[in-house]
């Protein structure tokens, strides 16, 4: 059993409260997802919208800000909702991984519209049970107004719920990624942190280096030359069909 709930640094007297910061729009923009909302204001290539709201971890309920990070990666993984299918094999699997993604230098941030205490709720009932040492060792986010996810256009403005959503950002603060699935099929785990891998490459490489398809460590990548346009075959082919489906 976890001890009393602590708080610190919340963000009013409104421990539900939230506040957003808007980042940059253009024309790339995600479309809003029904009339008479805002569009959305998260771009591939720009800063990622800042955003104050409540999150929990270890018993403590707090105010955590996405620009408190600045300096490290960044993985925002909104998904429905708590006491669901999907969502708690998700989270269990990043908690299981949780460690490989601290090894990037990267920090994983869940997000729901539930609360802080329902997320402190439902990781003492559920989610300790699958998660190892029994916890939850990233923050579990309230969006409880859903400004985040549609500033990030992550929210089913149908239902109120978020869309299971994936959204890398670097250490600068700038938005390099977005995957967007429909509830019922699960994210993998292995590809976010693929990705994240991929992104850090071409980062330490100054963008000088481009990573092709399935890339992973250790394999090829693209120096950006002139002298390789028209000639990718020279340093890269495609791999074996893949065996699928994989053997379980």
């Amino acid at each position: 059993m976890s001890g009393p709930i602590e708080f610190a640094r919340t963000p009013g007297p409104d421990s539900t409260s939230s506040s957003f910061h808007e980042g940059r729009g253009g024309e790339g923009a995600f479309q809003a997802r029904s009339k008479g909302n805002p569009p959305p204001l998260a771009v591939i290539g720009e800063r990622a919208p800042d955003f104050n709201v409540p999150a929990y971890r270890d018993g403590v309920i707090f105010s955590v800000h996405l620009s408190r990070f600045l300096g490290s990666w960044v993985v925002l993984c909104f998904y429905p909702g708590d006491f669901t299918f999907v969502c708690p094999t998700e989270l269990t699997d990043l908690a299981v991984n949780y460690d490989l993604f601290r090894s990037l230098d990267a920090e994983v941030i869940a997000i729901s519209v539930d609360s802080a205490f329902v997320h402190k709720a439902w990781e003492e009932h559920e989610l300790r049970k699958m998660a190892p040492e029994g916890r939850v060792p990233f923050l579990m986010a309230s969006d409880l107004h859903r400004d985040v996810g549609r500033a990030y256009g992550a929210l089913d403005e149908k239902t109120g719920v978020h869309f299971r959503a994936t959204y890398l950002v670097d250490p600068d603060g700038i938005l390099q990624a977005a995957e967007i699935l429909a509830p019922s099929v699960g994210r993998n785990v292995r590809e976010i942190l693929r990705r994240l891998a991929a992104f850090r490459h071409v980062r330490e490489t100054g963008g000088a280096e481009a990573c092709p398809s399935g890339w992973i460590p250790g394999k090829t990548t693209l120096p950006l030359l002139p002298a390789l346009v028209g000639k990718i075959s020279t340093a890269w082919h495609p791999e074996s069909p893949l065996v699928w489906p994989p053997q379980p």
